[in-house]
């Protein structure tokens, strides 16, 4: 059993437990966290893209020229940029960081922040566009001669790019969303689909229906699972950290002025919700309790323990078929460290010795 890891590289020190201090952009940041989770054994990092962030293509590329085999994964949000361009884009890092570069495709769930960058396409419109996006994308990176695509969203004449991929398998595809449009596109386009910390019902369920909206293309993705572990060195003491991290965000959004509200267009959201409403603490160590406060506005259920409980928990959800962990923390440049040093070679280890056990059998 083969397992991967993803971590994050914000582009400040900042979380949900952590007010960001100093610039937008902290190089000093960026540049720890990626050697961080380097030296830790991460094989890419996440760089995010919202309506009001850094761009992350180049954070990426700053990224690589700082370490030397991390992987990167760039969210990238489609209908922005030309397909074709950003194709050629992501070919060219994929190059300058010698075949390093993955992009995950994030199409958008909330209207106002998408009309922020001036897009008023409803959500079933988004979808449809990323599909027609990611056919030219797909089709930049592998055609060996000039090509047509007339799509409703997009209309292209004779494009052709004479910068591929780095590697012959190319750059992976990475894909989020649980709508029935979003498995749609899913299915035709995702290598490796990205599921929020849901319970192992919600898990089992949405690999389902991912892998047969994926064999009508004859496609077989891959699955990554998106957690914030909380670690400790007693499962009481872990329990304690994670109430402290909530105690500390609900300060600071008080502080803020910042009130949840149940209302979202997003139904990766309205899926941790309706988790979360069933109780704090789910299977053997899901944690929803920031997800509750937070409206699940983003990755924020936990697995909570010892390295060794946790490790067996997130090997639970590689029964499932999960093979891919993205995990990042509360406290974002140790929790990194304690991931790479305590929580990925016990995964890995418990992994191997599985694996050892069924060959024998």
């Amino acid at each position: 059993m083969t397992l991967n890891f993803i971590g994050y590289v914000g582009n400040h020190n900042a979380s949900e437990t952590t007010p960001r201090s100093g610039p937008v952009i902290d190089l000093a940041f960026i540049e720890a966290m990626a050697k961080v989770q380097e030296h830790g054994g991460f094989d890419r990092v996440l760089t995010a893209f919202n309506a009001e962030s850094p761009e992350s293509i180049l954070v990426g590329q700053h990224i690589a020229s700082v370490t030397e085999r991390l992987g990167l994964m760039i969210a990238h949000r489609p209908g922005f940029t030309a397909p074709t361009l950003a194709a050629r884009q992501l070919a060219t890092l994929d190059h300058i960081s010698r075949g390093r570069a993955a992009v995950h495709i994030i199409t958008g769930a909330e209207d106002w922040e998408l009309a922020r960058d001036g897009d008023h396409l409803t959500k079933p419109e988004r979808y449809a566009r990323t599909g027609e996006y990611l056919d030219i994308v797909r089709a930049e990176w592998s055609s060996s001669t000039p090509f047509d695509y007339t799509g409703k969203y997009y209309n292209v004449r004779q494009a052709i790019s004479s910068v591929r991929p780095y590697r012959p398998e190319g750059i992976p595809v990475y894909f989020g969303g649980t709508s029935a449009d979003a498995l749609d596109v899913a299915g035709r386009h995702a290598d490796i689909y990205a599921l929020w910390g849901e319970t192992h019902d919600q898990v089992r369920d949405l690999i389902g229906r991912v892998r047969q909206s994926a064999a009508r293309h004859d496609r077989s993705p891959g699955f990554s699972l998106s957690l914030r572990p909380i670690l400790a060195d007693t499962e009481e003491a872990a329990w304690a950290r994670a109430d402290a991290f909530l105690a500390r965000a609900r300060a600071l959004r008080e502080k803020a002025g910042l009130i949840r509200g149940d209302t979202t267009a997003s139904e990766g959201s309205r899926r941790l919700l309706e988790a979360a409403s069933r109780g704090s603490r789910l299977d053997k160590r899901l944690w929803t309790g920031m997800a509750q406060l937070t409206g699940a506005q983003g990755n924020s259920t936990s697995l909570v323990g010892t390295p060794d409980q946790v490790a067996e928990a997130m090997l639970d959800y590689a029964d499932l078929g999960i093979d891919t962990f993205l995990i990042r923390g509360f406290d974002p440049i140790n929790d990194a460290a304690a991931y790479g040093s305590e929580l990925i070679p016990r995964v890995r280890a418990l992994a191997a010795e599985r694996g050892a056990q069924a060959r024998a059998a």
